[in-house]
């Protein structure tokens, strides 16, 4: 059995690297990708493990700790090998030092697209500026790059109305809101209006995978209407009370931009909502909640069309683009 080795950063993982691991599980029968290992370095070596297994399921990925000089070939070949538990018979990468470090252990050396000829990309360019090079990213990798932007607001504020604006305006995808979908699926029930705290729970969660779902398909940003965070208030909303199990589910989650929808517009029923009598406070708790959670919001007021320029002004900005 041939057994082959693809070691590196991949900081992060591009449509380069799937190149070479794919070339290099062509030529053997067990491909394994090292990802090395350096706590400096902003995105985890496991999550980029888990990236690059998803991108390519045939080949075992294993992450080692990045210990040694880089210019160490021999340190690094000693370290693979007991890392290992046997000598490869193939090395497969795309630099110069393949040719030491494969001979060290005394394993054939495969230079693949050195000149970048097939995927003419890097690493590091990625990093300088992933939305120029988001071409050269996997769906994986684009969601943890995409820029969020997440719309929040009472009641009949206009939240869906500007997110999917915002969407057709940067020709990208929008997050609806789960809870109105639940909400609607359960009106016809005679205990429509009670609600319990595991919904909510079920709500935030689905909420979540929702939105890192697209956020694989979006074209650089993802335009949220509402999010996780939001549901904790409307927990509260309905119960009384913030609780603590769906508050922990929207921790962590972070967005480049938050909108908040002002209350300066006539409420809109549209046969579900009850919440005109409370619009004021419920707007009042989201200012509160935003600001006592360090998240940096814009407060979008007056028309529709001055909110959008105030909007797609704040966009552009996390964009760093010129429309």
């Amino acid at each position: 059995m041939k057994k082959g080795i693809v070691i590196g950063k991949f900081y992060p993982p591009h449509k380069g690297h799937k190149y070479l691991i794919e070339t290099a599980c062509s030529h053997v029968d067990k491909l394994t990708v090292i990802v090395c290992d350096n706590r400096t370095q902003k995105i985890s070596a496991q999550l980029r493990a888990v990236w690059l297994k998803e991108m390519i399921p045939k080949a075992d990925v294993i992450v080692v700790d990045d210990c040694l000089d880089d210019n160490d070939s021999k340190g690094w070949a000693e370290y693979t090998v007991k890392t290992l538990g046997y000598i490869p018979d193939a090395v497969f990468t795309s630099e110069d030092y393949g040719e030491r470090y494969a001979g060290f252990m005394g394993a054939k050396h495969y230079l693949i697209d050195k000149e970048r000829i097939h995927v003419p990309i890097s690493a590091s360019q990625i990093r300088n500026n992933p939305l120029k090079h988001w071409d050269y990213l996997e769906p994986c990798v684009r969601a943890y790059f995409a820029k969020r932007v997440c719309v929040v607001g009472a009641e009949s504020t206009g939240t869906t109305t500007m997110a999917t604006a915002l969407a057709e305006h940067y020709k990208t995808t929008w997050v609806p809101e789960y809870g109105r979908l639940y909400t609607d699926a359960k009106m016809k029930l005679k205990n429509a209006s009670e609600w319990k705290t595991d919904e909510f729970v079920f709500i935030a969660k689905k909420q979540n995978e929702l939105e890192d779902q697209l956020a694989r398909i979006c074209n650089k940003i993802l335009i949220c209407d509402t999010d996780s965070f939001a549901t904790t208030l409307w927990h509260e909303r309905y119960l009384g009370f913030i609780s603590p199990e769906v508050d922990a589910i929207g921790m962590g989650r972070y967005y480049d931009l938050y909108f908040l929808t002002d209350n300066d517009i006539p409420f809109v029923q549209d046969g579900t909502r009850d919440g005109e009598h409370i619009r004021d406070n419920m707007h009042k708790r989201f200012k509160e909640e935003l600001k006592k959670r360090g998240k940096h919001y814009v407060l979008l007021s007056g028309s529709h069309a001055g909110r959008m320029k105030i909007a797609v002004e704040a966009c552009d900005k996390i964009l760093d683009v010129i429309l």
